[in-house]
């Protein structure tokens, strides 16, 4: 009923009501800023008629530009009128209200031509803009340019260079330029995210936040970092915990990354990597509520922010990295077969596991059967727990390095019983 009640209202009818209700919004939002007392153009009845003018000047050019080009010029000349008013008026002028009118002269066309989907995203994302401006101008105070830089030049050699890149494979081990560099992409990324959430809270968030965000950056760098802050506040029980949180994350972010490049094997992983990760999220939790002095205080983690994840060198490191320990993988499954790759594994949790991790996913279904790459890369991350536990002692609080290094090795002994399954062809 509803259908064939929408059916009855003719097209015209509607697109002129969704104009209206569009550019309202757009003036309610307008209207609002007004009563913080400065200038502001427009308001609930000037944008809805700019809106009416873009859809009648749509409608009378019958397919042609120019009335429709003439009609964004005089309504952009208006604009320009209100925006030399507002430089004469005030020191603090922007450009946001007379883009925003421009904007809705455009809705109402995208409307008389059908786009609604375009103009209704057009309309929202205008808003999203508006309200939102505090926080978006905030965001240079989080980042420094260097970081900017840094992410542009990564853009570059992704949305550029990537594209351009080799996709076959190259010699006896058959290494592939093009997903070689993909996966320092996917890496990075989420290394990224990871980075940017944690400039964004610094400062307010506290020891399991940091271990949250840090998990998914590096369980390794954030277990160092946490360490180092326990020799600072004695509270053993809230670092250890949090420790245990970001090799918990480890679990979640390794099973994302395998999952990307081979789904076969994360169907073999994602079971036990997930229960992994709640056992460790959850673990780290409830150690940490043992102590008396549970809170999160800003004080306990505004020293520590990872380094940017994008750096170029890093990059290329990483990239080189996979390649070399690509070819060690290879020539040990060669000459020592399955026993060399499990022993190599419980070495390469020494370092970073990811390019060991990411090999043998780009490998398991070809050289490798996915149960012995799946049994390797279980290896490789209870080894990395142990070697956390053993950073945790060196570089942490007595009480929490000891608490850290039991919870660890604990946890790396609990990482090592899906191998039963895992080698069982499960």
């Amino acid at each position: 009923m509803p259908v064939q009640t929408f059916n009855l209202i003719p097209p015209d009818v509607f697109k002129i009501f969704l104009v209206l209700f569009l550019s309202f919004l757009i003036g309610l939002q307008r209207e609002e800023k007004k009563l913080s007392g400065s200038y502001v153009f427009g308001g609930v009845r000037t944008y809805p008629l700019i809106g009416l003018i873009g859809y009648s000047m749509a409608f009378l050019s019958t397919g042609e530009r120019l009335p429709l080009t003439a009609g964004f010029l005089v309504i952009g000349g208006l604009m320009l009128l209100s925006y030399w008013h507002k430089i004469n008026s005030s020191q603090d002028a922007g450009l946001t209200s007379e883009m925003v009118g421009l904007a809705t002269y455009l809705v109402g066309a995208l409307v008389y031509h059908g786009y609604f989907w375009m103009a209704s995203t057009l309309v929202i994302t205008s808003l999203l803009l508006l309200e939102l401006k505090s926080a978006l101008e905030g965001l240079p105070h989080q980042f420094a340019p260097d970081d900017i830089l840094t992410f542009t030049k990564f853009l570059f050699l992704t949305a550029v260079i990537l594209p351009v890149v080799p996709d076959r494979e190259f010699g006896a081990i058959a290494i592939n330029p093009f997903k070689t560099w993909l996966i320092v992409v996917a890496v990075s990324g989420i290394s990224y995210g990871s980075f940017l959430l944690q400039k964004v809270v610094k400062d307010r968030g506290g020891v399991l936040l940091s271990a949250l965000l840090g998990g998914a950056y590096s369980s390794t760098a954030t277990t160092v970092a946490l360490a180092k802050q326990s020799t600072q506040f004695p509270r053993p029980y809230s670092y250890a915990g949090g420790i245990l949180i970001a090799s918990g994350i480890m679990y979640l972010r390794l099973a994302i990354l395998i999952g990307l490049f081979n789904q076969n094997l994360a169907q073999k992983l994602v079971l036990p990597f997930g229960l992994l990760a709640v056992v460790g999220v959850g673990g780290g939790w409830l150690w940490s509520a043992q102590g008396k002095n549970t809170g999160s205080t800003s004080q306990n983690n505004k020293n520590y922010l990872p380094p940017n994840p994008l750096e170029l060198r890093a990059a290329f490191l990483f990239a080189l990295l996979f390649v070399a320990i690509g070819i060690i993988t290879h020539y040990t499954l060669l000459y020592f077969g399955d026993s060399g790759l499990y022993a190599l594994a419980g070495i390469m949790g020494v370092s970073d596991i990811d390019p060991f991790i990411l090999g043998l996913t780009r490998a398991a279904g070809e050289s490798i059967s996915f149960s012995v790459a799946s049994a390797a890369i279980a290896i490789a991350a209870a080894s990395n727990n142990v070697l956390k536990g053993i950073y945790a002692v060196g570089f942490g609080d007595r009480q929490a390095g000891r608490q850290s290094c039991g919870l660890l090795f604990s946890f790396a002994l609990l990482g090592l019983i899906p191998l039963f399954w895992l080698l069982s062809g499960g």
